[in-house]
């Protein structure tokens, strides 16, 4: 547990320290985000932050995964250990750049799709996947028997990789809402991971987990000290899609595998918010005539503040309704272990 902490608070101090350095340097590559009719906020604000959290995640993980490989019994160990850990990183590293770029110079939503689905595939071969679920069939992990997904599971990953992604982007419309809900996101996986890994007796992948998810959570809680309403500072498309990819991947190599029929249920409910806004989106432009992959206002944050909350008020609220699902998703998660 003192590992997990250390990870967290140096993911933390590293994101609050640059993200002031990563703002100017925003400011004057000109990566700024425009207000239009479809934005809240009035004035234009640098984007690019995710390049903080990034490094915030980078090192904090790199502390943790020294303090693991010092343990290990052998270097080929750790490595084969870490391999899906790490090739989730290398691929995820790509799609920050990427939308690094589309901050920049902003690409179609085509593009954007096919770069996160290619992703999605990549990280298939460091051993990222979701094979199957383990159905119940006497009420516990023990008893419970794997149904693989076969040929299936290259375009389910896929899919599901590039779903999460996208959508932690497109909840990225109020000023710390996308962070927040990362952060929180990711303490309930290194929760579960924690508990697998006691319950179950099985120290990886899930302190591998733990450690990635704390990174994730530090990262992310230094820099909503920024880009909490009045923001000062976005993280872009990159940031928000990094972490999106990032989170995805660590419940495809933890949460899918450890538990049982509830493996279905428990990612979902951990990152409900952002799905539940992404069905949402969908229907209502369906039911519009709205083409679906055009940006609007008509997402769950849009509708509060429609509503008279605040800025605040909804994010808070928003919060409130993540947090309730990812104790929700840990307490079956705990269930499903037995």
């Amino acid at each position: 547990m003192k590992t997990i902490t250390a990870v967290f608070v140096i993911s933390l101090i590293v994101s609050y320290l640059l993200t002031p350095w990563v703002r100017e340097w925003a400011i004057r590559a000109g990566v700024m985000d425009i207000p239009d009719a479809r934005r809240v906020h009035q004035e234009p604000i640098p984007r690019w932050g995710g390049l903080a959290i990034y490094i915030g995640v980078l090192l904090g993980m790199l502390a943790g995964l020294i303090r693991l490989y010092l343990l290990a019994p052998s270097a080929e160990v750790f490595f084969a250990r870490a391999m899906p850990l790490l090739g989730l990183l290398l691929v995820g590293t790509g799609v920050l750049l990427f939308g690094m770029l589309d901050d920049k110079r902003g690409f179609s939503a085509f593009v954007q799709a096919g770069v996160l689905l290619l992703a999605g595939l990549a990280v298939q071969a460091f051993g990222v996947q979701i094979e199957g679920f383990r159905a119940p069939l006497g009420g516990s992990f023990e008893h419970a028997r794997w149904i693989p997904f076969g040929g299936w599971a290259i375009p389910i990953t896929a899919v599901w990789m590039f779903v999460i992604s996208k959508t932690m982007d497109t909840i990225d419309g109020l000023d710390g809402l996308a962070v927040g809900v990362s952060a929180i996101a990711a303490l309930a996986l290194a929760l579960m991971a924690l508990q697998a890994a006691n319950m179950l007796n099985q120290p990886y992948p899930n302190w591998l987990i733990a450690i990635s998810a704390a990174a994730i959570a530090g990262a992310s809680a230094g820099f909503l000290r920024y880009n909490f309403n009045p923001a000062r500072i976005f993280m872009g498309t990159g940031g928000a899609q990094f972490l999106g990819f990032m989170l995805a991947g660590l419940a495809v190599i933890g949460a899918f595998k450890a538990a049982t029929i509830f493996a279905i249920v428990i990612p979902v409910l951990v990152f409900g918010l952002p799905l539940l806004d992404a069905v949402n989106v969908v229907i209502r432009r369906v039911l519009s005539g709205h083409p679906i992959h055009k940006p609007d206002k008509r997402h769950i944050h849009h509708q509060l503040l429609e509503w008279g909350l605040s800025h605040r008020q909804t994010v808070l609220l928003l919060y409130g309704v993540t947090l309730l699902l990812a104790l929700l998703a840990v307490w079956l998660f705990i269930r499903a272990l037995g």
